[in-house]
């Protein structure tokens, strides 16, 4: 396990070392399953052509590529990620569409780069329960939400009945470590430590009013695949 203090630092050093693979593992462990969800996540951001939205934790790009084909020309996507080995990745992907504006840009969830009010929407996908300070970033996405913005959250959360519970954690401990490490070849324990994060991250209720104390409002969540992810929604 590693150690809040030195989170940030470990944790980047980690998806580094398997930013080329991560997205073949993705598709891998979940089965698929992560396409789909990210594909609900964006829908239920309400998204319009000329929207100005910023992906936070954006990784491989995947939630900023659905976002530009909803927000169109008129509109820009950020993907923002303190890790630049993978925002490279997500950069090359990106470079493939057309008739869009997008930007790539090294940010810190906890600080970001914009000004106050000057995003119409915020996605995030599996990024929040890597942040050193969760508090802090939800409230660097409320500052710079536009009043009316509409924040997602997709993150890995709690299953919601005990027999999927049970046998989330058989997969997660037993398989998924096992499966990441050899496909990625990695010796950092980054797939260890993807699953330690997953359990230690807060429940749906708790997550939930976690985004309604950094001032999000109409705050919901809607729990996919019996709750293996949630999406979560917050109003500015």
């Amino acid at each position: 396990m590693i150690e809040l203090a030195d989170k940030q630092q470990i944790v980047q050093k980690m998806f580094s070392s398997i930013a080329r693979y991560y997205d073949l593992n993705n598709t891998l462990l979940s089965f698929g399953l992560h396409h789909g969800w990210k594909r609900q996540a964006v829908e239920m951001a309400h998204l319009r052509p000329g929207d100005i939205v910023l992906d936070v934790g954006a990784g491989t790009a995947d939630l900023s590529i659905l976002a530009a084909q909803k927000v169109g020309k008129s509109g820009k996507v950020i993907a923002s990620d303190l890790n630049e080995p993978m925002l490279r990745i997500g950069e090359r992907k990106l470079s493939r569409l057309s008739n869009v504006t997008t930007e790539c840009l090294l940010a810190n969830a906890e600080s970001l780069p914009f000004e106050d009010q000057s995003m119409d929407a915020v996605l995030t996908g599996f990024c929040m329960r890597n942040v050193a300070n969760l508090d802090k970033a939800l409230g660097e996405i409320f500052r710079v939400l536009k009043p009316t913005g509409r924040f997602v959250c997709l993150e890995f959360s709690t299953p919601e009945y005990q027999f999927l519970r049970w046998l989330y954690d058989f997969y997660s401990y037993r398989f998924l470590p096992a499966i990441g490490t050899y496909v990625a070849k990695d010796k950092t324990g980054v797939y260890q430590y993807l699953t330690d994060s997953i359990r230690l991250f807060p429940n749906q209720e708790a997550f939930a009013e976690k985004i309604k104390k950094a001032g999000f409002q109409a705050v919901t969540y809607a729990n996919k695949t019996g709750g293996i992810v949630a999406i979560h929604i917050g109003i500015a």
